[in-house]
C-alpha cells in the first residue's frame, strides 16, 4: 500500500474511533468519508463494521457501570429480529432512494429536537415501543448500515439522561453491527484483505476511542445532547448529498 493510503487509513480510524468513543456511534459517519478516497466500498464498509466493534468494545469497561441495562434490552431484541430482514431486503430495495428518504427524515427530526427548548420525556408505548424502534433500527442496519438514527432520535424524545442514552447507543449499535458483520462474513462478502486493513487501522481506532471517551466523561447532559444531534444532522446531510449526487 502507498504512503497516502496508510495515512488516510489511520486518519479515518482516528476520526471514527474518536466519534465512537465520544457518542457511542458514528464510526461510519467519520471514517467512510475518508476511506472511500482510497478504498472501494466492498472493502471500506466491512472495515467500518470491524472498527466500530473494536472502538465500542474498547470503551465498554470504563462505562459499563453507568449503563441502565433495563432500558437497553427491548432495543436489542427488536434489533436482532430486524437485522436479517433488512439483509434480505437488500436485493429488492433501491439504496439511493432509501438513503435519500432516511437522510431527509434525520435532518427534519434532528433540527426539530435541537430547536425545541422544552425538555421532552414522552412515555408513549413503554417497552413495546422501544422494541419496535429497535426492530426498525435493525432493519435499517441490515439494509444500509443505518442502525443508529432511529434509536438515537427516540432516546432524545424519551428524555433520558446522558448515561442512559449512551448505553442504548453503544450497546444497540455494537450488537446490530456485530451481527451484520457476522452475516456478511458468512455470506462471503468480507474479503481477506479487510483483515489486513483492520490490523493497520487497529491502533488508530483504539487511540481515537480512548480520546473520545475522555471527552465524553467531561460533557454534561446538555452538551452531550447537542453533540449527538449535531452528528445526526451531519449524518442526514451526508446521506442526502450522496443520494442526490448518485441520482
Amino acid at each position: 500500500m502507498e504512503t497516502l493510503t496508510y495515512a488516510l487509513l489511520l486518519l479515518g480510524a482516528l476520526a471514527g474511533g474518536f466519534v465512537s468513543g465520544l457518542a457511542g456511534f458514528g464510526t461510519a459517519l467519520m471514517a467512510l468519508g475518508i476511506w472511500l478516497y482510497v478504498l472501494p466500498p466492498s472493502l471500506a464498509v466491512p472495515l467500518v463494521l470491524i472498527c466500530s466493534v473494536i472502538a465500542q468494545t474498547s470503551t465498554l469497561p470504563s462505562m459499563w457501570k453507568s449503563f441502565d441495562l433495563s432500558l437497553v434490552w427491548p432495543f436489542l431484541i427488536g434489533g436482532l429480529i430486524g437485522v436479517p430482514i433488512g439483509t434480505m431486503l437488500i436485493a429488492s430495495a433501491d439504496p439511493k432512494v432509501f438513503k435519500l428518504s432516511v437522510g431527509i427524515l434525520i435532518l427534519m427530526f434532528s433540527s426539530a429536537l435541537y430547536l425545541n427548548k422544552r425538555p421532552l420525556a414522552i412515555k408513549f408505548g413503554g417497552r413495546l415501543a422501544d422494541g419496535a424502534i429497535g426492530f426498525a433500527g435493525g432493519i435499517l442496519g441490515g439494509l444500509a448500515g443505518l442502525s443508529g438514527p432511529l434509536p438515537i432520535l427516540w432516546a432524545n424524545i424519551r428524555g433520558w439522561n446522558k448515561h442512559e442514552r449512551r448505553g442504548i447507543f453503544q450497546l444497540f449499535n455494537f450488537t446490530v453491527l456485530a451481527t451484520a458483520l457476522v452475516l456478511q462474513t458468512a455470506s462471503g462478502l468480507v474479503e481477506l484483505k479487510v483483515v489486513w486493513l483492520a490490523l493497520v487501522a487497529f491502533p488508530g481506532t483504539l487511540i481515537g476511542a480512548w480520546a473520545g471517551a475522555r471527552v465524553y466523561h467531561a460533557l454534561n447532559d446538555k452538551h452531550f445532547g447537542d453533540v449527538v444531534l449535531g452528528l445526526l444532522f451531519l449524518s442526514g446531510l451526508t446521506l442526502v448529498w450522496n443520494s442526490l449526487g448518485a441520482l
